[in-house]
């Protein structure tokens, strides 16, 4: 009789075939499907060749009638339409108690409807974060899964066993929480990686243009910062990326056009955080970065005509560069402030149990973002469950004392020399703002109650008690309703 399998996989792009051979190697047998028929002969024929545990189905009835019960389907395609598409195909040759699972990087609302749709058709339903690119996928990525909780025994060891494991062998994986949880706490990682990308991008141009120096040089910074507390995936590949020479010997970097793409994440993370009023000035300010960038042919006419500074850095270069260590530093913990902020009052708006400091252990392997910077952030919610921000935390306290200084210094040094640096100094004017007892929003109340009637809250009186001044003598004592976030 022929072995059935132990799950199934939709969508045989990279991602999909290369956590099929993950999936294959921790010795699960898979059968894979994929709507372009060709693609699961290319593949059987090529990275699969010779694994007979690797079952090609050319129909989604051959497929599922392939599965060991409770069936476990899990879906590798793009996002949207096309996930509820197989969803719909799906759901009459499955049974109650079956589990799909959806690894693509799905909006969080989707996942939660999807959730309560088949719940009551009988089916489990998972929506799992998959981060950590080809690479990840196929020598262990970081797993966010959340959904119908009942799922989750069904699928833990699958998903474990191939995810990236830290020093102790823990996996980077875990239950999130209910319903759109996983995706969720995707789109905030992806949100986190737009930030992190778009200031070592500012650090790039701030080293390159601003001091002068060369692809080589910045080499060799970036492979020592990458032994520090800068330790990083991102950092790393930024390295490599300074070494590498296009055919003609110079830089391959220099060749590549000024225009950035992007996937969505990090505006669903921008329209979540208005939605919530939770300001992560930091990533909305990446993401505008990549609109800006995006605007090429206005840009280059634009320098033609606007005249600013040449973008040169004079001082001592050894501290300069220092100091833009220590920008990035402080910057980057702002942004992983501002991510925690967001899952947090995600988390009371949706009734989710969130593991802070679960979710940092998932992040420090297999993702994009992984570094040595998030063991310090599972220690703070280790020690403190009901850490408010990780900016008051004894350890990024006492960074930020460090890191302040310099960070000033490089904001000031990029504004004088009219070099743009959105995020660092989107970061600096959050982390001034946080700190601050008191901001001149009094007068912007005022401002609201003087032309519409919108009152204010007074500091001698208590709190949630809401006065209107008749500020032209001719208002009346007519108040308007606000919105609150």
């Amino acid at each position: 009789m022929e072995k059935k399998a132990d799950i199934a996989l939709i969508g045989l792009a990279v991602m999909g075939q290369n956590l099929v051979l993950n999936m294959n190697d921790h010795g699960y047998t898979v059968a894979v499907y994929n709507r372009t028929l060709s693609k699961v002969d290319e593949f059987l024929q090529d990275a699969a060749k010779g694994r007979d545990t690797i079952i090609g189905t050319y129909s989604l009835p051959e497929m599922v009638d392939m599965l060991e019960k409770p069936r476990k389907v899990m879906l590798m395609v793009k996002a949207g339409d096309v996930v509820d598409s197989f969803i719909d195909q799906l759901v009459p040759l499955l049974e109650d108690g079956d589990v799909i699972i959806d690894g693509g990087n799905s909006h969080f609302p989707d996942t939660t409807r999807r959730t309560r749709e088949l719940k009551e058709k009988g089916i489990l339903y998972i929506g799992t974060g998959v981060s950590g690119g080809e690479e990840g996928a196929r020598r262990g990525p970081s797993v966010m899964p959340g959904g119908n909780p009942d799922a989750w025994p069904l699928v833990k060891n699958i998903l474990q066993d191939i995810s990236a494991k830290v020093d102790d062998g823990s996996p980077c994986c875990d239950w999130v929480g209910e319903e759109g949880a996983g995706h969720y706490v995707k789109m905030v990682h992806n949100g986190i990686e737009y930030g992190d990308m778009q200031m070592i991008c500012e650090a790039y141009d701030l080293l390159h243009q601003g001091l002068g120096l060369t692809h080589d040089d910045l080499y060799e910074i970036f492979a020592e910062w990458n032994k520090g507390d800068l330790d990083s995936y991102l950092i790393e590949i930024t390295r490599d990326i300074m070494k590498t020479k296009d055919t003609d010997g110079s830089p391959l970097v220099t060749k590549i056009l000024d225009r950035a793409g992007q996937k969505g994440t990090g505006k669903w993370t921008g329209i979540s955080s208005l939605d919530l009023g939770v300001p992560v000035t930091l990533i909305v300010e990446a993401v505008y970065a990549r609109c800006l960038s995006a605007l090429k042919s206005e840009r280059l006419e634009a320098s033609k005509l606007i005249k600013g500074p040449d973008k040169a850095i004079a001082g001592d270069r050894k501290a300069i560069i220092e100091d833009i260590r220590l920008a990035l530093f402080a910057s980057k913990i702002v942004s992983y402030a501002q991510g925690y902020m967001l899952m947090r009052e995600a988390a009371r708006e949706n009734g989710w149990m969130l593991n802070y400091g679960g979710i940092a252990l998932m992040w420090r392997g297999g993702c994009i973002i992984r570094s040595v910077f998030l063991g310090k952030i599972k220690e703070a919610f280790d020690q403190d469950p009901n850490l408010s921000n990780l900016l008051v935390a004894p350890y990024f306290r006492s960074v930020m004392d460090t890191c302040q200084a310099a960070w000033r210094r490089t904001v000031g040094r990029a504004v004088a020399a009219g070099i743009p640096i959105p995020a660092m100094s989107s970061a600096l004017s959050f982390f001034d703002g946080y700190r601050s007892a008191l901001l001149p929003a009094n007068l912007l109340q005022a401002q609201r109650d003087y032309f519409g009637a919108h009152t204010y809250e007074r500091v001698d009186k208590p709190a949630g008690e809401f006065f209107h001044t008749n500020w032209t003598g001719t208002g009346g004592n007519v108040a308007s309703s606000t919105y609150q976030v």
